[in-house]
C-alpha cells in the first residue's frame, strides 16, 4: 500500500472513489451528495485549506480522505476537518482507513494544524484518536443531525480546550444538510 497526496491522480479519480463508496454503503443519493462535496472541495478550496491523501495498490486509489479548513475567526487555533472518508468496499477492514486517517493527521500536523474535528461514527474513528466533544467545547458551523458523531483531537501536546466564539467551514462545505 502507498500513501500518497491526491493530487498524483486526476481529481475525477478521487470523486469516482468516494462516490461509489458512500453509494455502496449508504445508497446511490448518498453517494451523488459525497461525490459532489469531494468535487466541490478539491475544485474550489484554496491549496492551503484542503489536504487530499489516498491510499494506493498497483498505482490505483482504494481509499480516499480530506482534511479541510475549519475556521475559528475568535480562537487562534488552526482546525481542520475530517470529512469525507471512503475505503472501496473491497479493501475495508484491513486497516487501510485507520493508516490512511493516521498518515493524514501527521501531515495536518506538520502543516500547523492544532486540532482535528470530525463528524461521523463514534464506533470507528476513536480508533484514530478521535474523542466524543460536545458543541460547547467545539461549536459545529451547523446544527448537528447526529451529536455523537462530533469528535476532535489535539494535534499538539495542549489539551483539547474550549473554542472561543462560532466556527466557519471552507465555502464547499457550508452547506447545512453535510451536518
Amino acid at each position: 500500500m502507498d500513501l500518497r497526496f491526491s493530487t498524483d491522480w486526476p481529481a475525477g479519480e478521487v470523486v469516482a472513489l468516494q462516490r461509489s463508496t458512500f453509494a455502496a454503503s449508504e445508497g446511490s443519493e448518498e453517494g451523488e451528495v459525497i461525490g459532489e462535496l469531494t468535487a466541490n472541495l478539491l475544485a474550489t478550496t484554496p491549496a492551503e485549506h484542503v489536504v487530499s491523501c489516498s491510499a494506493a495498490a498497483d498505482d490505483t486509489p482504494m481509499a480516499n480522505i480530506v482534511f479541510s479548513r475549519l475556521f475559528f475567526p475568535d480562537d487562534p487555533r488552526c482546525v481542520f476537518i475530517l470529512g469525507p472518508v471512503a475505503v472501496a468496499p473491497a479493501h475495508q477492514r484491513q486497516g487501510i482507513g485507520q493508516a490512511l486517517i493516521g498518515w493524514g493527521l501527521t501531515e495536518i500536523a506538520q502543516r500547523g494544524a492544532d486540532v482535528a474535528v470530525t463528524y461521523g461514527d463514534p464506533a470507528y474513528y476513536p480508533k484514530v484518536g478521535f474523542e466524543a466533544v460536545g458543541t460547547d467545547t467545539v461549536p459545529a458551523p451547523y446544527k448537528l443531525k447526529w451529536a455523537g458523531g462530533w469528535m476532535a483531537q489535539s494535534l499538539t501536546t495542549a489539551p483539547l480546550t474550549p473554542f472561543k466564539g462560532p466556527s466557519r467551514p471552507v465555502p464547499a462545505f457550508a452547506r447545512p444538510e453535510y451536518w
